[in-house]
């Protein structure tokens, strides 16, 4: 049985609160975070589904968790593609629980995580590309993977996207952590038109080796594309086919993997 434990740490490492719970745990911290704190999810057990809600106004995420997490309170530029209510005022409400089978096992969108951040977070699902519009935050990765579908204008929350600085070569991976089963994805593409482009055509490459060409069209509608169910434990957005129009600002607002996890 999973032990799972919750600490608010502080720039320096000094803990400032905690609790832990078998199967589940929550923590309520009354007081202002500060630069520097963040959160850490500690499990007595490794590669396990995990309910997390690091903030009650964030919600919650079913994340596959490989290791102990850590999570840093964004402020200020890092801040700004959060709701304003997020990580703000003086009592906040944390929660961690461990997944029912039927839950892990339903058929759901696999890519969605709203605990997402950069780097090695041992929580999966996992955005990542290799460029971020200006390094900004309302244009990074994670921003397609927080369940914002919101897609008819850009920058602070709830406009975040993926923004790819104009590059031809501008790619974005899902890593998932673990092998799933999938047979559908759906894109929402940024729409402020007219000060967006749109992409004419998409290749999703899969991690067993195969591939698909997807075209899109001009809409702010969600485009969708099924195929025979794949095991994979990544998926990635490439080469992207920008249409003739006057905007070089193509972007994605969100990427949805449906599908299963694999028992076993």
């Amino acid at each position: 049985m999973a032990v799972l434990t919750l600490k608010v740490m502080d720039k320096d490492g000094k803990e400032i609160c905690r609790d832990t719970g078998e199967k589940q745990v929550s923590l309520v911290y009354g007081a202002e975070y500060r630069e520097g704190d963040r959160i850490v999810l500690e499990t007595s057990e490794k590669n396990i589904h995990v309910w997390i809600q690091l903030d009650d106004a964030l919600g919650a995420s079913l994340c596959y968790v490989t290791g102990d997490m850590s999570y840093e309170i964004p402020f200020g530029e890092k801040n700004i593609c959060y709701s304003p209510k997020v990580f703000s005022g003086g009592k906040h409400y944390l929660c961690a629980k461990c997944a029912r089978e039927d839950e892990v096992y339903a058929y759901r969108n696999l890519a969605l995580n709203v605990c997402d951040q950069h780097g090695d977070t041992h929580c999966y699902p996992h955005a990542w590309a290799n460029v971020e519009t200006r390094g900004e935050s309302v244009f990074a990765a994670r921003n397609a993977i927080d369940g914002v579908c919101e897609n008819r204008s850009h920058g602070e929350w709830p406009y975040g996207s993926w923004g790819i600085n104009r590059r031809d070569d501008a790619e974005m991976t899902v890593e998932f952590g673990r092998q799933i089963k999938t047979d559908r994805i759906v894109l929402y593409t940024r729409a402020d038109f007219p000060h967006d482009n749109w992409w004419k055509q998409v290749t999703l490459t899969f991690s067993d080796g195969s591939s698909l060409e997807w075209e899109l069209e001009k809409s702010r509608l969600p485009h969708e594309i099924t195929f025979p169910a794949k095991r994979i434990s990544w998926v990635k957005l490439e080469k992207l086919i920008k249409a003739d129009d006057p905007s070089p600002f193509p972007a994605l607002t969100q990427m949805e993997v449906y599908g299963k996890d694999i028992c076993g």
